[in-house]
């Protein structure tokens, strides 16, 4: 029999339904029964006890709202009557213990990767085109046009192919509504049935990606700088080959600030890079000639490199989580939180990002940091990125999306003490600030939005050669160069959404398999990605999502 319902922590004043209940239902709970005041759908929490008015509510064991009303047990929580409240936080003194998981599976595990001069070692192997300013789209646009299709990189789908149709149904006199009425979804042109590629003339660059963006110029200087930071972590990544820069000339962020900190990132950087300014060019013919004949040059060149047997502590896995729901706490976050332990306890790296979804997990954090200093570092940044959100008269406890709190997740807490379950339960060896590099082995926090593009373009940045993304309501969310993995929290919609999900975490709520096997499974998954023997959804759809993080005023 499926479990119907789930108790998350004994101290807790709420429990989850794993299925829709009915007004009027009595639930056995901690020996007592309890009757369903309110219909309670799958993803939703109901109380397990009356709670009077202004009163704390516990999920996970601590506190996650605070009651506006009095609450009955047996009634479902809602926004009309719980709000967003959080346990008062800050630095214990006391070291932070992990006891890490068997490896054991995964010991002799290797992956195929590209070795770089620097010793960094790549999933794929990709060339970016990069502007310093969006002054440059034109001609990255035209690059693309120019480049993707004649050298095999552009999917032919079947969406071509239904346009055709229709300017044939037209042609043949069909009416507007006989249009609307036409249903592809039995005919050959269905979608991705007829995806294909053409045949690479540079079978070993496993894509050329236009990093196009709308900043670079009528911002602060220090928005210039984090964008330099940011695409210099793009060029220096392992993912990439080498890199054309297309910069107009007069724009805040110049090229020098970009080669400042690319040299600040890897000294001995030694990819090629090309580089190519308007101002100075002249004609747009001239840029484009150049910067097609260097690029072409630059994949013969990025061609050569092939995979090789890497050990796994050369993966930086990056976990991220969009179109969150109530079950991605208690299924998806956690098995990839396993996964990210047990890259940890074999030596990699992770990154945690999206501060916002923090709010409410603080003590957990600091109780996980191994040294004061980290501690006071994540104390330092989370104010500041409080203090920023209420200059514009918000909060970070805002974040909860409308299609967040439909899904089960009524407050920020709620959320965010499910969404840092993906960061597992070791010990956290390092706080970075937007758009830093990861240095250290073990977990690393990011300070990001919330934002799922703008979180994984900073993860990537940062340096996450493999992204593990959850997902309860489906997000086609990917990466220009680093392959993107997306686990469902729920089976329903790994059916609904096939074409983006990459492994259902559905069989933990239905007590099919537990965390520790999906972990498992997400954690080959990871390994057969990086080595290129599986292509993530997000990798085929070609999801190339990139956004900068731009963090001040436009002056």
């Amino acid at each position: 029999m499926l479990p119907r319902t789930l108790t998350l922590h004994d101290r807790d004043d709420l429990i989850v339904a794993l299925q829709d209940h009915q007004a009027g239902e009595v639930v056995e709970h901690a020996g007592r029964s309890i009757t369903l005041l309110n219909t309670v759908a799958a993803k939703h929490k109901f109380t397990c006890r009356d709670i009077a008015k202004g009163e704390s509510v516990k999920l996970y064991g601590v506190t996650a709202g605070r009651a506006t009303v009095a609450i009955q047990a047996g009634s479902l929580v809602t926004t009309s009557n719980l709000v967003h409240d959080a346990e008062t936080f800050g630095f214990r003194d006391r070291a932070s213990t992990w006891t890490a998981p068997d490896t054991q599976r995964f010991s002799s595990r290797t992956f195929d990767g590209y070795v770089r001069d620097d010793g960094a070692v790549g999933t794929a192997n990709m060339w970016v085109v990069v502007p310093m300013v969006f002054c440059q789209e034109r001609n990255l646009r035209h690059l693309q046009k120019a480049m993707l299709e004649e050298l095999g990189y552009t999917s032919q789908d079947g969406y071509r192919s239904m346009t055709r149709e229709l300017m044939k149904l037209y042609g043949d006199g069909a009416t507007s509504g006989q249009i609307i009425e036409t249903d592809f979804t039995t005919t050959a042109v269905s979608g991705h049935a007829m995806r294909s590629e053409h045949k690479r003339l540079f079978p070993h660059v496993d894509g050329i990606k236009f990093l196009s963006h709308s900043i670079g110029c009528g911002g602060t200087p220090a928005d210039a700088t984090d964008l330099c930071r940011l695409l210099a972590g793009y060029i220096n990544h392992p993912n990439v080959a080498g890199a054309t820069v297309l910069s107009l000339g007069c724009q805040n962020a110049q090229v020098s600030m970009l080669q400042e900190q690319l040299h600040k990132l890897n000294p001995v950087f030694s990819k090629p890079m090309y580089i190519f300014e308007q101002q100075k060019l002249g004609s747009e013919a001239n840029l484009m000639n150049a910067a097609l004949r260097h690029t072409f040059a630059g994949l013969m060149q990025a061609d050569l490199c092939r995979r090789e047997p890497a050990p796994l502590n050369r993966l930086t896995l990056g976990v991220e989580c969009g179109g969150s729901d109530g079950f991605s706490g208690i299924s998806a976050n956690p098995a990839i939180g396993h996964a990210a332990d047990l890259l940890v306890a074999l030596g990699g790296k992770v990154i945690l990002a999206e501060f916002p979804e923090l709010v409410g997990a603080e003590q957990e954090v600091l109780d996980r940091c191994v040294d004061r200093a980290t501690a006071d570092r994540f104390l330092k940044i989370m104010s500041d990125y409080s203090q920023l959100a209420a200059h514009v008269g918000a909060a970070l406890h805002l974040n909860p999306s409308p299609g967040n709190i439909a899904d089960g997740l009524i407050t920020d807490a709620i959320k965010s003490l499910g969404a840092i379950r993906k960061g597992g339960t070791s010990s956290i060896v390092d706080v970075l600030d937007y758009p830093e590099p990861v240095k250290h082995d073990g977990l690393s926090l990011l300070c990001t939005p919330g934002g799922d593009v703008e979180s994984t373009t900073a993860l990537v940045g940062s340096g996450a050669n493999v992204l593990a993304f959850s997902t309860g309501m489906g997000t086609p969310t990917g990466n220009p160069i680093t392959p993107v993995l997306k686990i469902s929290s729920n089976t329903a919609v790994s059916e609904k959404m096939p074409d983006i999900i990459d492994l259902d975490a559905g069989p933990i709520i239905t007590g099919e398999k537990t965390i520790e096997q999906v972990g498992e499974e997400l954690l080959d998954k990871i390994i057969r990605t990086a080595s290129g023997r599986y292509t993530p959804m997000a990798v085929r759809l070609e999801q190339d999502d990139f956004i900068p993080w731009k963090r001040t005023v436009s002056l």
